[in-house]
């Protein structure tokens, strides 16, 4: 069969920077064929504006009929991006069963920053019987939420065990509010009520911004005659289908990532590596072991959050090219400081917007002295109004100030208080800053030049009028300073590679090590302890900047830097060449002895015989991973099923105490036919 009658695959990565796509075929050998690739600008206000560039081209470029495509799959970083940065939409939390104090445990306090919670009396224990609920407050409080947030995440005690509670919760929000409701059992079947709360928040937050995404792309697939199944890549390098990632966006958290390691693999061929993606606000470094990503067992940490989604084993940093760059405060020669937040490169601020940019950046060059505020403008993101619902006097004062064309910070800004405002409304995701950037770097010093080049140039040559500890500038020119920005990048590029290595070795004081690592082989007088490290494996470097900022790596690491010649679109190769895989989970206890409970699903029942309940369990796992497998997009699931048991030894008879039974679904996507 030749590539051009063998089913064609569209594969589509939509990151915090650039969405891109590629054509694949089966045919052409043992790893299938690229026939076409493509990037596009990511355009945040209309996602459908950016994966249409993408794909249009990509379709242009292999001359093919969009009819035959039979398979369109997707991984993003949106939400891992979101998360990083602190954004998404405001969510009111429902705390069933459990009190204030709970909040400080597992991060959640900090996760839930300004967002309402309603407590409720109810939850279970254990073994699934409940206390009394109480939803009388909740509903006197729905009216006022309703109106003021984007969703709800409701959470309630062992609901694991019986979620019960949680359902009347849901029902009751759908029924008067009608918004989006997240429960906690819907994610996760483990304990740890605070951190699976945490896990449902997240979710809530996500539920608007994954469910744009996929709405874009399925009407642009529409608009194209492609009438193919659209998949979503999940955290562990899964597919599921995107009516299934809609429900549960928290697992689409490190999808980009997970998908670049799957397509890591198939373009190189190496079993044990590790994979280092770099893009425009994250750069994300996971181990491969024997032909497979490692796995988190704990879940994955997402900025600073701990939650509790199985996904690769990925250490997700703030750093990539459009990250923002500040200066070391305080010191006499102040180090070049990269991240966590994301800028709009001036560059591409320049290329978008004109003169509205270049103008306010002369201005301030022509000024005497620097400020704090130069080559920084704010700008709207072009996200619907209704996600701007909830905000202060004073955030809405700024809002209305702001608009669709770029305006100087230090215009905008009367007082150092409102800088605060304004770093909320971006993380509310309704306003962008732009800034100076690394890509900027590039573009001063010709390594990039896909945006407007003398922009990044006004911003650089103010970044280096900043003054250090002694009242200097800090650099001569802004070539200087573009190349401390790109060599300060391909070093902390380097630690975060090392951090990710020693963590997976169980070493404390990962960050600290790697640091003084690199600094030391980096440094011209590198002291009189002489200290060298080299990975056991190479690395692969994966995204569109890899080849420039990853040039410098191999002294820095001990090791070997592979860069795939189709890199820049490992996430969406490998979005295309995974499978699907789904998991359920039951438990069976023994509330008093005779007794034995099983929960599974919605379900909670009762028997007199262990080995019955059992088999009831091994018999409903099955039956909802079939389920979730159809729903997921895979009509040829093989299912198999491990239980785990617990048990005692007393005066030499066996107690039961609880078993655990989990069955997994795995297939091929289904495809058009």
């Amino acid at each position: 069969m030749t590539a051009k009658s063998s089913p064609l695959f569209l594969g589509i990565d939509t990151g915090g920077t650039y969405t891109d796509a590629v054509l694949w075929s089966e045919a052409g050998g043992a790893n299938g064929k690229v026939l076409a690739k493509a990037k596009a600008l990511t355009t945040r206000h209309d996602l459908a504006v950016g994966i249409s560039g993408a794909v249009d081209a990509v379709l242009q470029k292999a001359a093919t009929d969009p009819a035959a495509i039979k398979l369109v799959s997707m991984s993003t970083t949106l939400a891992t991006n979101a998360l990083v940065e602190g954004q998404g939409g405001r969510v009111a939390l429902v705390m069933i069963g459990f009190s204030e104090g709970d909040l400080a445990r597992d991060g959640l306090k900090a996760a839930l920053g300004t967002d309402p919670v309603v407590f409720c009396p109810g939850g279970h224990d254990v073994h699934g019987n409940a206390a009394k609920l109480d939803l009388s407050g909740l509903e006197a409080a729905l009216p006022e939420l309703g109106a003021s947030v984007s969703g709800f995440a409701v959470c309630a005690y062992f609901a694991t065990r019986n979620p019960a509670h949680e359902l009347s919760a849901r029902n009751l929000i759908r029924g008067i509010t009608g918004l989006p409701v997240t429960a906690s059992h819907e994610l996760s079947a483990k304990l740890g009520g605070p951190r699976r709360a945490l896990t449902t928040l997240l979710n809530a937050r996500l539920i608007s911004m994954i469910d744009r995404l996929v709405a874009a792309t399925e009407g642009f697939l529409a608009a194209r005659g492609i009438a193919a199944p659209l998949m979503v890549v999940r955290g562990d390098g899964a597919l599921v289908s995107a009516a299934f990632a809609r429900q549960r966006p928290i697992e689409t958290i490190l999808s980009g990532p997970a998908a670049s390691l799957v397509g890591a693999r198939h373009m190189t061929g190496l079993d044990n590596a590790v994979v280092s993606d770099i893009g425009g606000t994250t750069t994300d470094v996971a181990v491969l072991d024997q032909g497979r990503p490692r796995l988190d067992p704990e879940g994955a940490t997402v900025g600073g959050f701990r939650t509790m989604v199985e996904a690769v084993a990925m250490r997700t940093f703030g750093l990539g090219g459009d990250s923002e760059v500040t200066l070391e405060d305080g010191a006499l020669n102040p180090r070049i400081l990269l991240g966590p937040r994301r800028l709009v490169p001036l560059a591409l601020a320049g290329m978008m917007h004109g003169e509205a940019v270049t103008v306010e950046l002369e201005r301030q060059i022509r000024a005497p002295n620097p400020s704090r505020m130069d080559g920084r403008l704010a700008v709207r993101t072009g996200v619907p109004e209704r996600l701007a619902a909830g905000l202060t006097g004073a955030e809405a004062k700024l809002y209305e100030l702001i608009g669709a064309t770029p305006l100087a910070v230090d215009r905008l800004l009367t007082s150092n208080a409102q800088n605060a405002t304004l770093n909320r409304l971006v993380s509310r995701g309704l306003v962008h800053v732009a800034g100076f950037t690394p890509s900027d770097a590039a573009h001063v010093l010709g390594k990039q030049a896909n945006w407007d080049a003398a922009t990044a140039r006004l911003g650089a040559e103010l970044f280096a009028r900043k003054r250090d500890g002694r009242g200097q500038a800090i650099a001569a020119t802004p070539e200087a300073i573009s190349e401390r920005v790109l060599t300060t990048l391909t070093r902390l590029s380097a630690e975060v590679i090392l951090e990710t290595a020693f963590a997976e070795d169980g070493l404390d004081g990962a960050a600290t090590v790697a640091h003084a690592l690199v600094q030391r082989a980096v440094d011209a007088h590198p002291g009189i302890a002489r200290l060298s490290v080299a990975l056991d494996r190479p690395v692969i470097g994966l995204g569109a900047s890899a080849p420039l900022h990853y040039a410098g790596l191999p002294p820095l690491v001990g090791h070997d830097c592979l860069v795939p010649e189709d890199t820049d679109v490992a996430n969406a190769l490998g979005a295309v060449v995974g499978q699907v895989r789904v998991s359920a989970e039951a438990r069976v206890s023994q509330p008093q002895e005779g007794l034995f409970r099983v929960a599974s699903g919605e379900t909670v029942r009762d028997f007199l015989d262990e080995a019955a309940a059992i088999a009831a369990a091994e018999t409903d796992v099955r039956a909802i991973a079939a389920g979730r497998a159809r729903d997921a997009g895979t009509d040829s699931a093989e299912i198999e099923i491990a239980s785990e048991f617990r048990v005692s030894t007393v005066e030499g008879q066996r107690m039961f105490i609880e078993a655990h039974v989990v069955a997994v679904a795995s297939g091929r996507p289904r495809i058009a036919v």
